[in-house]
């Protein structure tokens, strides 16, 4: 059933800036759609939703924006939807694996897929106890992230306890943290796979300097001939970072495992992320999102504009 004035698309959604290019994209086409900003929401269990398709965009990294009630507001909500029967991309499942790198772990543990070692913790005091059998450097990431927010590097032994010791470690917004094992990274490089209806879209290969835990793709300033990217789902006032990204085709292994990843977390539009240790060659997943903003510049980088693909896929799902 096609999206109507009616029945319209609804994006739920946080970010100020990310979702810019999809609005353009669904103004463009004519198509009538809503846009639900989650850090002042409400609904009415008593009432049915309009709405034909609803695209849950929300972000782990509200809280660094002041809206960290929306996270867990967030789960309420999808819960409501799916109970009255509207299709929701990335739907609750799917939210859940979002906001728990906890879970995440435990995801691939059971699809028997590799990730640097690492414990959960409740408690801050115990971080450098729970460090006991790890490999240094470690970090210490809060379970509730998104950007790279909160990640703690920790060379040493003593430095951890020094820390933990000293109340200075902070475990995020629902008090849970996980203690993991320092990768080092084969030239300086983690790839990122996009997944679009669950299916492989593209994948990059981005480079940093090993010291910033913020990796947005929608950030990235530069390819790696040194071109400057356009980045319109950032502010205009936005930092350069130095980071740089070229495209990249996964082995046909990899592209598997994220497929399997995606479905088992219930995610349709989303990015996971691994790299290789330059200490042995061994390859690790590290990261599972439910959120994509898409690399800034795409059409130069992947020679595609993948929110045009992604207004596609949602005008194909709405019911």
């Amino acid at each position: 059933m096609p999206i109507t004035e009616d029945r319209p698309l609804a994006v739920f959604y946080e970010h100020p800036d990310w979702f810019k290019p999809l609005f353009e994209e669904l103004d463009r086409r004519g198509v009538p759609y809503v846009r639900e900003h989650a850090s002042a929401h409400r609904f009415d269990p008593a009432i049915s939703p309009r709405y034909s398709l609803v695209l849950n965009r929300m972000s782990p990294s509200a809280w660094l924006r002041g809206n960290g009630n929306a996270i867990f507001y967030t789960l309420q909500y999808l819960a409501y939807l799916e109970d009255r029967g509207v299709r929701v991309v990335n739907g609750r499942r799917a939210f859940l694996a979002e906001i728990s790198k906890a879970y995440q772990l435990t995801l691939l543990q059971r699809l028997g897929l590799p990730y640097p070692r690492a414990r959960v913790i409740n408690d801050a005091a115990r971080a450098a106890e729970a460090a006991e059998g790890l490999r240094f450097p470690v970090v210490l990431k809060p379970n509730i992230g998104g950007s790279g927010a909160g990640v703690r590097l920790f060379r040493t032994l003593a430095e951890l306890q020094e820390a933990a010791a000293s109340g200075q470690l902070d475990t995020g917004l629902d008090g849970t943290a996980l203690v993991q094992e320092y990768i080092p990274q084969e030239g300086g490089a983690i790839v990122r796979v996009e997944v679009l209806g669950g299916r492989f879209l593209y994948a990059i290969r981005i480079y940093s300097d090993g010291e910033s835990f913020n990796l947005c793709p929608a950030d990235v300033c530069q390819t790696v001939s040194g071109e400057e990217l356009v980045r319109q789902a950032c502010p205009v006032d936005a930092p350069r970072n130095g980071l740089r990204v070229e495209s990249y085709r996964p082995p046909a292994e990899q592209v598997e495992d994220v497929e399997r990843i995606m479905a088992t977390a219930g995610i349709e539009v989303g990015g996971v992320e691994y790299f290789v240790d330059a200490r042995d060659g061994r390859l690790y997943y590290y990261d599972i999102n439910a959120l994509s903003n898409f690399v800034a510049d795409a059409t130069r980088v992947v020679g595609f504009d993948p929110f045009a693909r992604l207004a596609d896929y949602l005008e194909a799902e709405a019911v």
